[in-house]
């Protein structure tokens, strides 16, 4: 154990002064320029001397040796302090490495994940194009059917599933639209925490860097000079528990963005996915519609055709009825003239010879009858006549349904159906093309 130093007492040390008879004080009178001492005097300030340059070298020594233990235990305590915090700062690289890689990694798969949803925001923004070619599609057809002239201006079936086909549409672009803006969001969000990581990243590698060269720094380094202000803290400094809570909750925020990032883009797939579904089922839905309704028309214009076919030859049979009933009348005159004259030749006959004979009532009779017979066929001809009339204002009626007929199919098939061919494919309907 090293003694502790301590000051050595002073002596003190009584010198006689002379003041006797033989003293020399005074002497100065007889010619000598200084006092001269005694002989004791002379030897107690030899001693004084000696005592003094021992207790100076002692004091001396108990200093070297002093200053040489110090110098030992300073120089120890330096390089104990300086390994320990060589090693904290290694310590520190560590753990600043680690969060820099996991920053790194966050910052590549926030990269990755917003690349992929930006991907999926293109997706959405396709699809809502190619919706815009059905839903023209499906106002057209609408508007060619009001074209459709009576009595085959109806609701039916098909104009049913078109509105429904109007109002999917107009919602699925609602729905489009909508999650493009979450996307945006989305992406946006994904964005700044990557910044954000980004930033923090680029902070732990400079500070690595700084504290890497820190690392290497020893006493044979030539780029070392004193700071002298540079030991002490900053007020804004942070302590190692909110420096890491920092940069967790930078990475917690950046995986829940990551994750709800990779939850829309499932959430987008799906509603793709739905939306080309729907859209392909409801455009079969109307195109069947279409089919039925055609094949309805095709089977009305048929079965009109042949009623007219029959109409025009009922009309022509009626034609030649009327001829007939209108020659039989002609025919009937001949014979009422005949019989008519001979009652009219007989009534002149004289005196008695006017006589209500049998040939009288014969003739008689015969008049009646051909009367009855003309009243009958000018009955029957107004009849057939009215007939014919009839049979003409149906035949009239027969082709102009016919003619509503072929523009009811000249509009479905010709106009709607053809134009629906150009429907957008799946793949388009679900963003891929």
């Amino acid at each position: 154990m090293a003694v502790p130093a301590c000051e050595l007492p002073q002596k003190v040390y009584d010198v006689a002064r002379n003041v006797g008879a033989c003293s020399s004080s005074g002497l100065a009178t007889a010619g000598f320029r200084s006092a001269k001492y005694l002989a004791d005097e002379w030897s107690q300030n030899c001693y004084a001397r000696y005592h003094q340059a021992f207790a100076d070298r002692n004091q001396s020594e108990r200093r070297r040796h002093e200053s040489h233990q110090l110098a030992a235990k300073t120089q120890a305590l330096a390089r104990c302090s300086q390994e320990d915090a060589t090693r904290k700062a290694g310590a520190r690289l560590q753990d600043t490495h680690g969060w820099k890689s996991e920053l790194q990694r966050e910052v590549g798969e926030l990269g990755t994940e917003s690349d992929l949803l930006l991907a999926q925001k293109q997706r959405l923004a396709r699809a809502l194009d190619a919706t815009s070619v059905p839903f023209s599609i499906a106002t057209d057809n609408l508007q060619c059917r009001e074209r459709r002239q009576h009595p085959d201006l109806v609701r039916d079936c098909v104009e049913t599933e078109l509105l429904k086909e109007a109002e999917l549409i107009r919602n699925i672009q609602e729905l489009l639209k909508r999650t493009i803006m979450q996307a945006v969001n989305q992406i946006r969000l994904n964005r700044e925490q990557k910044e954000t990581c980004e930033m923090d990243w680029s902070d732990k590698v400079e500070a690595y860097n700084i504290d890497q060269a820190c690392a290497h720094y020893h006493n044979q380094s030539t780029d070392v000079q004193f700071h002298p202000y540079s030991a002490k803290f900053e007020e804004s400094a942070s302590t190692p528990e909110t420096w890491a809570r920092f940069t967790q909750e930078n990475l917690c925020r950046a995986e829940r963005e990551r994750r709800a990032s990779a939850n829309l883009r499932v959430l987008i797939d799906c509603i793709l996915r739905d939306v080309a579904e729907d859209l392909r089922l409801q455009c079969d839905a109307v195109n069947l519609a279409f089919g039925r309704r055609c094949e309805e028309l095709e089977d009305t214009r048929h079965k009109l055709q042949n009623h007219l076919h029959k109409t025009l030859r009922e009309i022509t049979e009626q034609e030649h009825n009327v001829a007939a009933l209108r020659q039989a009348i002609k025919d009937k005159e001949a014979p009422l003239k005949v019989a008519q004259t001979r009652l009219y030749q007989r009534s002149h006959r004289p005196n008695v010879e006017l006589c209500r004979d049998a040939a009288q009532f014969r003739l008689m009779s015969e008049v009646e009858e051909l009367n009855m017979s003309l009243t009958a066929l000018k009955e029957k001809l107004l009849e057939a006549e009215q007939s014919l009339r009839n049979l003409e204002d149906t035949r009239m009626d027969l082709e102009k349904d016919l003619a509503v007929k072929a523009n009811s199919l000249f509009i479905d098939r010709q106009k709607c159906m053809t134009h629906r061919t150009h429907y957008p494919t799946i793949l388009q309907l679900a963003g891929y093309q």
